[in-house]
């Protein structure tokens, strides 16, 4: 973890900061002296609000962030990939949120507070207006997937990330909930300086 990148957090749907993989990302940061590198907000329900807050936290550092994205956080984080040319983990990511939060619409609750907070129908529009159809400079990303996955089909996320540095766990859950064993290959991905960023087809793993 040498390089001199901030990293960036984007948790996911009704999750938080506080969300396990969010922790242990924090965690490995702290252990490499890097806690202050490390940019974790609570993002708002709104989609734009959400991007709004990110694109004020980050504008200093848009030459050197890297992302790690969750579930919407993915989606988000493939946003500002493309946005500012910077490099992308991406941990099981919502590929097309529009269809999936469609049923969300209404009132509902954050997973680690129980709070209530509203999702609104204007929201899927604001989320349209981010969609990525397709990635430029697949070497850019890395796609962290389960085949386990119980909320998203990895298989979509595959096919968007084509050509991508991607780890395709075998089982697993929409959580990943044995992270602590993939974090170090997430940062190092992320914070390593000057990679490789040609053809990624020979890094892919199944």
């Amino acid at each position: 973890m040498s390089g001199g990148s901030h990293l960036l957090y984007l948790h996911g749907f009704r999750s938080s900061p506080r969300s396990f993989k969010a922790r242990v990302v924090q965690q490995r940061m702290e252990a490499a002296g890097r806690a202050a590198d490390l940019i974790c907000p609570q993002l708002p329900a709104s989609p734009k609000a959400a991007m709004d807050l990110v694109l004020t936290l980050v504008e200093r550092y848009s030459g050197n962030l890297a992302i790690i994205g969750s579930s919407l956080g993915g989606f988000y984080a493939t946003w500002l990939a493309e946005r500012f040319g910077c490099r992308a983990a991406l941990i099981n990511p919502a590929v097309d949120p529009l269809k999936d939060l469609d049923k969300h619409v209404g009132i509902t609750t954050e997973w680690h507070t129980g709070e209530p907070f509203e999702f609104k129908r204007a929201y899927i529009d604001e989320l349209a207006a981010l969609k990525v159809g397709t990635i430029t400079r697949p070497a850019r990303y890395f796609l962290l997937a389960a085949t386990g996955d119980e909320v998203l089909d990895y298989r979509d996320m595959v096919a968007h990330y084509a050509g991508a540095h991607q780890h395709v766990i075998q089982g697993s859950d929409h959580a990943v909930s044995e992270f602590e064993q993939y974090v170090d290959e997430v940062l190092a991905f992320c914070l390593t300086d000057n990679p490789n960023e040609g053809d990624a087809g020979s890094d892919q793993r199944q």
